[in-house]
């Protein structure tokens, strides 16, 4: 497939400029890989941030948020990061939706290269990759922070879904609110220290979210009709059914009262058909 040229656009005479008036340090040039970068800055668009060592509740919640956002019509800006990031950018291209990479290097010289795939199928499903830095410059420590205001400043709202208390998504939350956007995050386990970020952004004033609703509402849009998945069985449905209150493998295996052998062949088949994905450690969750 074609792949989009990159274009360099000064950012004070372009009609995107008003995105960074008020990002520090100020953003001269971007470099971006897009056909259609003018229509998706045009849309609602939501950052969805995070830990790079993501838990399986953070990537269950990560991957939950993003999908139905992107099911609703609304561009999803991440990092291309590992952990949430990753999960983030996954999770919108299988809902069909459109997602937005913001970059700490070249566009030449994706970072990390394990995401180069990633990056290839961003663009071919219609979203854009960004960076403001120019051809040959690899990625250094201090771009990934430098990086992040971008992502803040090409985005409506921004989601923390799972951060400690000192992770770098911390600069994220910093930039975004003086930049005038609002925070939001999703609540944890107060024993887990990977929420611990999370957590006290939310005690500090950041927006709590435990619902797609409320990151819509943020947005002032109203939800769009979304329809679930049906199994093909009375067993896959069953198992659908239950996965509205949980995703535990071993819980639904019990609460399904289906013998072993039908668990795992009606788990195998909603795998295979699409209609849900592993998370991994027994986890699932509806695709």
């Amino acid at each position: 497939m074609r792949q989009p040229q990159i274009q360099s656009v000064n950012i004070s005479n372009s009609r995107i400029k008003d995105l960074f008036h008020q990002v520090s340090p100020p953003v001269e040039n971007l470099y971006i890989q897009s056909d259609n970068v003018d229509d998706l800055l045009a849309r609602p668009r939501v950052a969805i941030v995070g830990s790079r060592k993501i838990t399986a509740y953070g990537k269950a919640v990560t991957r939950h948020l993003s999908s139905e956002l992107a099911g609703q019509g609304i561009v999803i800006v991440s990092g291309l990061a590992y952990g949430v990031d990753a999960v983030a950018h996954t999770a919108a291209l299988e809902a069909g939706g459109l997602t937005i990479a913001v970059l700490p290097s070249s566009l030449e010289d994706i970072y990390p290269s394990a995401h180069n795939g990633l990056a290839r199928r961003i663009i071919s499903q219609g979203g854009a990759l960004l960076t403001e830095y120019p051809p040959g410059t690899p990625a250094y420590k201090s771009q990934f922070v430098e990086r992040n205001r971008i992502v803040s400043a090409v985005s409506c709202a921004l989601l923390i879904t799972e951060a400690a208390i000192n992770s770098g998504t911390m600069h994220t939350a910093r930039f975004a609110l003086e930049q005038g956007k609002d925070v939001l995050a999703v609540p944890g386990n107060i024993t887990s220290a990977t929420s611990a970020g999370t957590n006290n952004l939310i005690k500090s004033g950041a927006i709590a979210v435990t619902e797609t609703a409320d990151v819509l509402r943020v947005l002032g849009l109203t939800p769009l009709a979304r329809r679930q998945p049906a199994g093909a069985t009375p067993q896959e449905q069953r198992i659908l059914d239950l996965m509205t209150t949980t995703g535990n493998g071993d819980q639904l295996l019990s609460m399904s009262e289906l013998s072993t052998p039908e668990f795992n062949q009606a788990l195998t088949m909603l795998e295979i058909t699409g209609k849900i994905v592993s998370l991994g450690a027994n986890q699932w969750a509806v695709a």
